[in-house]
């Protein structure tokens, strides 16, 4: 959530700033601006609402300079507006802040006390000021800087420019991510790579607590406790096309038909493809002796969790926890000795997960993570990771980053299985072999997503909407709901089937849309007695099944969509994408902003 871009180059900063909020405009926002130095003075631009926005003021109301701050906000402390609009600025200086000051309170009544004017209603505004204050005190900036970075308590990514220094840009982290990017007498920050993808490839990850100052010559960076660090350059293999829709109509279209083409890619890194074994990165412990995994995630990365929940279960033979991040530490979990704790997470630096690893770790876990991005703060502070190699995923709503966590899992699952003497080699190859049928099955899929826009139309006025499931389908009917509340604004909930009679059935009546995951697996009889319940009381149902699963229907009142036949294993998978189709054309044809949904952030960065 929020977005940092900071410039320090040699012509006309501004549009290449916008250009770069642009770029970050997935991670979810409502307000944006910029503020550069000219001649020495700050000047800024601020609107509320989308880019477009800033751009028409941009183009009645111009801004020079060679240096400068951009920001797209997601409110926190204070509603979107123009005067809550980042840049926050003073006389001295212009600052940009992702994250959270927790004792912005307390800091504002002692800057108040001491003359400071407050003009918004955000807690980014006492960084200005703090910083602010130390340099009328005579601090040059770098001090300036360390006290302040010193005095705040919370989560912060922070790019700040100070009046009068034309080659210098401040710069501090923690709990909240920001990347340096090295040009060629030029300098660039950002929130994460995308952002500075048509700039530079060379870049500096800061670590938790490293604060810092920028020129045209390099960064001079210190940690914590204000000892200069080395942190080295990297060579990031980004191109700037990633941000772009191509011929789709939107980024979360074109990422759910990237899912053929890149879970190949997950699962090549994975799989030796001549043994047709799984490789995992060498771990400290031995998959024999653990007697307890516990998987903490968020939001859709949960409902992956839970899924592997069933497989490590049903096919490792070994008890699985499953926690909500945002939950975890709160409840104190009894963890054991040596234990393994697996942590999910695309971007690798939401909040909760991050601290819930933290916890996790502290109490002796062996941590493992899967990350989309190997350069996170999650990935930094894992014993060891997997990666789903999807690339940067653009859309709010996840879709290939899902698929891609399921896919590491189920290598995963079949790696422990193998390790425990759960599963023979000869099981471990067909599986393999199984998961290697995957996209072929995704593509089938997708050539007829001119049906599920046909479907869409029969949700579209829809109030509510239940989505029903069992077993490994539970998870992937939670699934289809979360994206249809996300993209659309539908109210919709997902139930495990078996539940309905105990409660939820009461909510079914004359029209009420159902939509049944019901793969013809073991429980396909009693999904399909559950599809009965709800269709006897009027409900207008969609069956998501297999020709098996479908020729076991004794009601013709029921819209059917036709899955691929395939191993019981990969249906959380496959049955995934026409959930995904689904919600994103109900949200087409209600005319929502698919990508960028209202309230959604793509990272969460803050609890």
């Amino acid at each position: 959530m929020c977005g940092i871009i900071a410039i320090l180059g040699t012509k006309n900063a501004v549009p290449h700033l916008v250009e770069g909020l642009k770029r970050l405009e997935y991670r979810g926002y409502d307000s944006s601006g910029v503020a550069t130095l000219v001649e020495g003075h700050l000047e800024r631009r601020r609107a509320e609402g989308k880019l477009l926005n800033l751009e028409k003021l941009l183009g009645t109301d111009p801004l020079q300079g060679i240096i400068g701050i951009g920001h797209t906000r997601w409110a926190t402390h204070g509603k979107p507006s123009d005067r809550n609009a980042h840049p926050m600025m003073t006389d001295k200086v212009a600052v940009v802040h992702n994250g959270i000051i927790e004792n912005f309170q307390e800091l504002k009544k002692e800057l108040q006390a001491k003359g400071h004017q407050f003009t918004s209603d955000t807690d980014t505004e006492v960084v200005a000021c703090l910083l602010t204050e130390y340099l009328n005190l005579g601090f040059a900036p770098k001090e300036a800087l360390q006290k302040a970075v010193g005095r705040m308590e919370g989560a912060y990514a922070i790019a700040a420019i100070i009046a009068g220094h034309e080659d210098m840009i401040l710069c501090a982290r923690k709990g909240s991510p920001l990347v340096v990017g090295h040009g060629d007498g030029e300098m660039f920050i950002g929130s994460d790579a995308i952002a500075l993808a048509p700039l530079t490839r060379k870049l500096t990850y800061l670590e938790e607590g490293d604060w810092g100052i920028i020129n045209r010559k390099g960064a001079e960076i210190f940690d914590e406790e204000g000892r200069s660090v080395h942190r080295p350059i990297t060579i990031v293999d980004i191109s700037s096309a990633v941000a772009e829709k191509g011929n789709y109509d939107h980024f979360m279209l074109k990422e759910i038909f990237e899912q053929a083409e890149v879970l190949p890619r997950t699962l090549h890194n994975l799989v030796d493809p001549i043994s047709k074994t799984i490789r995992l990165p060498n771990l400290a412990f031995q998959w024999k002796d653990v007697t307890r995994l516990t998987f903490v995630a968020c939001g859709t990365s949960y409902h992956s969790a839970m899924v592997a929940k069933y497989w490590f279960e049903q096919i490792a033979k070994i008890p699985v926890d499953v926690d909500i991040a945002s939950e975890f530490r709160y409840r104190s979990p009894v963890l054991s000795k040596n234990g393994v704790s697996l942590f999910i997470s695309q971007s690798g630096e939401t909040i909760d997960t991050l601290a819930a690893l933290r916890y996790a770790k502290s109490n002796g876990q062996h941590i493992l993570s899967i990350v989309n991005r190997p350069e996170s703060t999650m990935a930094r502070e894992s014993d060891a990771i997997l990666q789903t190699l999807v690339g940067p995923e653009i859309g709010v709503a996840s879709t290939k980053a899902f698929t891609g966590q399921l896919v590491v899992l189920a290598c995963l699952a079949l790696a422990v299985a193998k390790a425990r003497g759960t599963i023979s080699s000869a099981e471990e190859t067909d599986f393999i072999t199984s998961l290697a049928s995957l996209p072929n099955h995704i593509r089938l899929i997708l050539k007829d997503a001119d049906r599920y826009h046909e479907i869409a139309a029969s949700l579209v006025d829809a109030k509510d909407v239940l989505y029903l499931g069992r077993g490994t389908a539970y998870p992937v009917a939670l699934e289809g709901a979360l994206k249809l509340k996300e993209i659309s604004y539908i109210h919709a909930e997902g139930y495990a089937s078996g539940e309905m009679k105990h409660g939820p059935i009461a909510l079914i009546d004359k029209g009420t849309p159902v939509i049944m995951v019901a793969p013809s697996d073991a429980l396909i009889e009693k999904s399909l007695s559950n599809l009965e319940e709800v269709v006897a009381r009027g409900a207008h149902v969609i069956l998501l099944s297999d020709d098996e699963g479908i020729s076991k229907l004794r009601n013709n009142d029921v819209l059917k969509i036709r899955l691929p036949k395939v191993n019981e294993f990969l249906t959380p998978i496959l049955y995934t994408i026409p959930v995904q189709l689904l919600a994103y054309y109900v949200a087409v044809l209600k005319g929502t902003d698919v990508d960028q949904p209202r309230n959604l952030a793509k990272s969460v960065t803050v609890e």
